[in-house]
């Protein structure tokens, strides 16, 4: 059995997607697309940056999303895969996946993310913050330093990272706290601020709103949810989406829950190569492939 995942914000890269536009039109239609439908040019955010552009949520969010769709529909072009039995996304990527699965056409989810990075960038100068990456700390032990410190577990990525969100102060004292109790290694994340956290609260209220005009569709593809860590329940998937902004990201319950259901084979469908690592840190039994690059389909 297969699964695809897309990776979400933090994998932003210049020059993303642009390999696939070079060569495929379906690929160059997406982002032509997808300039019309934001009304700016993020095609050029994103194939020459600068950087620290591409870095806002709006645009990353927007980036990541459309190259992710343009390399989903070159694997198609190339008959790379037969058959997904689950789709995967992580944070922004679970919006991917919903879209690959039938749930949301193409230019409503570039409707809904232009309108979730601006929530979040909003939530990010009104509430500034960071997120912090640690490395082979016990899980117990980091919630122990949130619990002392005032941030939040956001991201649950594999058995030996996880990530922690939070105002700036309480970030720095949970790195020097991590650093004391033995963390192998600690990075602060290239994103606008503090996801997955209670910072995050102004920007899933509006979205609530949001999502209550959009008509949505029920997945042709199975799609796990980052909120609960199995398939989405149908009924409940617009709340589960608006809960997503502030809640922990529970990958390594996603991932054990499609491996428990059968999945061995995982193609990480979008630029940089994130996802992939952390399957492997959660099961290095697992067959992992990377799609990031138009030389990863030869």
């Amino acid at each position: 059995m297969k699964a695809i995942i897309f990776p979400g914000q933090g994998s932003q890269i210049v020059g993303m997607g642009q390999d696939f536009c070079d060569k495929l039109p379906v690929c160059q239609k997406l982002f032509e697309v997808a300039n019309n439908v934001v009304d700016y040019d993020l095609t050029s955010i994103c194939f020459n940056g600068p950087q620290e552009q591409l870095n806002l949520s709006h645009n990353a969010q927007l980036g990541i999303f459309v190259s992710s769709v343009a390399i989903y529909k070159a694997i198609q072009e190339f008959n790379y895969i037969d058959g997904v039995d689950y789709l995967l996304g992580h944070s922004l990527g679970e919006w991917t996946a919903l879209h690959i699965a039938g749930v949301v056409g193409f230019e409503d989810t570039l409707r809904i993310l232009k309108a979730r990075g601006e929530y979040m960038q909003e939530a990010c100068n009104d509430y500034p913050g960071l997120m912090l990456a640690v490395m082979n700390l016990d899980g117990d032990k980091l919630l122990e330093i949130a619990d002392i410190t005032g941030c939040f577990v956001a991201n649950f990525n594999s058995l030996s990272q996880t990530v922690l969100s939070g105002e700036k102060d309480t970030i720095y004292k949970a790195e020097e706290l991590a650093k004391e109790a033995g963390a192998k290694r600690t990075v602060i994340l290239p994103v606008a601020g503090a996801f997955h956290s209670p910072l995050m609260k102004s920007a899933a209220e509006k979205m609530e709103i949001l999502l209550s005009s959009i008509n949505i569709n029920e997945p042709h593809t199975p799609v796990v949810s980052n909120v609960t860590g199995e398939v989405h329940n149908f009924e409940n998937l617009k709340n589960n989406m608006v809960k997503q902004i502030t809640s922990s990201v529970r990958w390594v319950s996603s991932i054990e829950y499609v491996r428990g259901m059968g999945v061995e084979n995982y193609i990480e469908c979008g630029p940089g190569r994130v996802l992939s690592g952390l399957i492997k840190r959660i099961d290095k039994n697992l067959a992992v492939r990377n799609i990031g690059v138009l030389s990863d389909l030869a």
